[in-house]
């Protein structure tokens, strides 16, 4: 589990390139700037790592795109110790992004052998969520809300209601929202039944799976 100086020039590189592709928030530039994306990949894909792609990774998941990572914590707008909920831990690499910016994650991942995976592996880092869950992301986390920040690193076909009323007023849910493709959409919680919508444009991500149990 190396981090050599040509990983951390690499990194540079993909910074530079998001910020050429509108990425603006400093603190989530720096985020990116610090998480060793590599140690994330299956070694097969090494070459890559700091390429701005998406890659497979186990359970027919998929490691997020970098400009994914960084476009969806620049729509959160966190701050240091916010209580954010992310459902999707996947990898773990936006988990370890938040990390980085300070703030409070709880993660919900449904698949058995990611869970286990990334939560072995992230402390291994030093990149400690307040709380990893094995569970359906559609329900969110009752018992830890409200959040000021919920992130769905998957592509879901409706939004799910407990997510949106897990939200702190003010607090902001970032989805990904369709089935084959996905609108990147944002929701600001403006008061216990009324919230803000805004939409920016078209991704790919792999679909949300809800607990058929």
């Amino acid at each position: 589990m190396k981090d050599t100086f040509k990983h951390k020039g690499l990194r540079q590189q993909l910074v530079n390139i998001l910020i050429t592709k509108g990425i603006r928030d400093e603190k989530v530039l720096n985020a990116i700037g610090k998480v060793p994306r590599h140690l994330f990949m299956d070694s097969s894909f090494l070459d890559h790592a700091y390429q701005d792609k998406a890659f497979p990774i186990a359970a027919d998941q998929t490691i997020s795109q970098p400009f994914t990572v960084a476009f969806q914590t620049e729509l959160l707008q966190v701050n240091k110790t916010d209580k954010v909920l992310e459902i999707g831990t996947g990898s773990g690499y936006q988990t370890a992004v938040l990390c980085e910016l300070g703030v409070h994650v709880y993660s919900i991942e449904r698949q058995q052998e990611l869970f286990r995976k990334t939560s072995n592996f992230l402390p291994k880092l030093g990149y400690r969520a307040k709380k990893l869950i094995f569970g359906d992301g559609y329900k969110g986390l009752k018992d830890e809300a409200p959040f000021d920040g919920i992130i769905v690193t998957a592509g879901a076909p409706f939004v799910p209601k407990p997510l949106l009323s897990q939200l702190k007023i003010g607090g902001r849910l970032v989805i990904p929202v369709g089935d084959a493709v996905q609108v990147m959409t944002l929701f600001i919680r403006k008061g216990a039944k009324e919230f803000e919508q805004h939409e920016f444009g078209e991704f790919r991500f792999v679909p949300l799976l809800e607990d058929k149990n």
